[in-house]
């Protein structure tokens, strides 16, 4: 039998994993690549209802974006604007969680065996989302963008985009964030209601800002769908003029935001900037909740 010589050191590695951080990270992100690519059961249905419901959104709201007559004209572009944030949002929050809680389990096997670790998984799988969701923003914008009859100029185009974008992100992320929480699938689902209250009640739709309680309004400005609902009706329609007649009183379009939702179109720049911040957000406790809760039992 072999034996260590006497007074030998025990045997020691100065780094727990045999590849560097970016070697790891470009392996994971290869094979959530390979995956996605294989799982049309995720992807190829997530893209289909969101082609179909763009589809929809379009047809139920046919040229409605330049005839603002009063303050209904104005509520139902709000409401479009409502219901596609959430409904295509929501699909990508519930599509995403049967998929990573599976990798999760993968990941737990393969980090134990020192093939990566937890951050280069997270970083990989949080990437990878990011072709998909543009291509499925950019097909959203191509399909009703000209069906409801927004104002066409390259700035009201890019922060329609941009909303949208943005909003994707930040409902696939929360997602992600809600398996890494929880121990199981079945319980990120339950969890998951509880955020769809929060993201719709306080969007600033059915109650908007002007007429939350003051006790309850921060809970308005932590909740992501409020800054996309604000991002989009300002940048379309913040700048326009034109006099309607809302409750019986003769008053303009960008008055009317201001007034009856708070919508400020000097506050677009920081409105863009909080909107990328809710992905960040996501996206860095989905690695930090990946690296430091282990569900695993033996």
């Amino acid at each position: 039998m072999l034996r260590a010589p006497p007074n030998s050191k025990e045997l020691h590695f100065a780094t727990r994993f045999s590849q560097n951080g970016w070697v790891q990270f470009k392996s994971c992100l290869w094979k959530q690549h390979l995956s996605y690519w294989r799982s049309p059961s995720y992807n190829l249905v997530r893209s289909m209802y969101l082609l179909i419901a763009s589809l929809l959104f379009g047809i139920l709201f046919w040229g409605q974006g330049r005839k603002i007559n009063n303050q209904q004209s104005l509520f139902n572009i709000l409401g479009a604007i409502y219901a596609a944030t959430n409904f295509l949002g929501i699909n990508n929050c519930s599509s995403i969680l049967p998929y990573v809680s599976t990798e999760r389990s993968v990941l737990y096997r393969e980090r134990f065996a020192g093939m990566y670790g937890s951050w280069a998984y997270a970083l990989a799988q949080v990437t990878i989302e990011v072709p998909y969701l543009l291509a499925q923003a950019i097909v959203f914008l191509i399909i009703t963008y000209p069906m409801i009859g927004y104002y066409w100029s390259a700035y009201k185009v890019f922060w329609y985009f941009y909303a949208m974008f943005c909003s994707l992100l930040y409902y696939t992320y929360v997602g992600m964030l809600l398996v890494a929480m929880t121990p199981s699938f079945t319980m990120a689902a339950i969890l998951q209601s509880m955020f769809y209250v929060m993201f719709t009640l306080f969007s600033g739709f059915l109650i908007p800002k002007p007429q939350i309680p003051k006790w309850w309004v921060w809970m308005y400005y932590l909740t992501p769908t409020s800054w996309t609902l604000k991002a989009v009706l300002t940048s379309q329609y913040g700048d326009i003029h034109e006099e309607i007649m809302v409750f019986g009183e003769i008053t303009t379009v960008s008055a009317f935001l201001s007034d009856h939702f708070g919508y400020h179109c000097d506050q677009l720049p920081f409105v863009g900037v909080v909107l990328i911040i809710y992905p960040i957000v996501f996206a860095s406790l989905f690695a930090y909740c990946i690296e430091k809760f282990n569900f695993q039992r033996r």
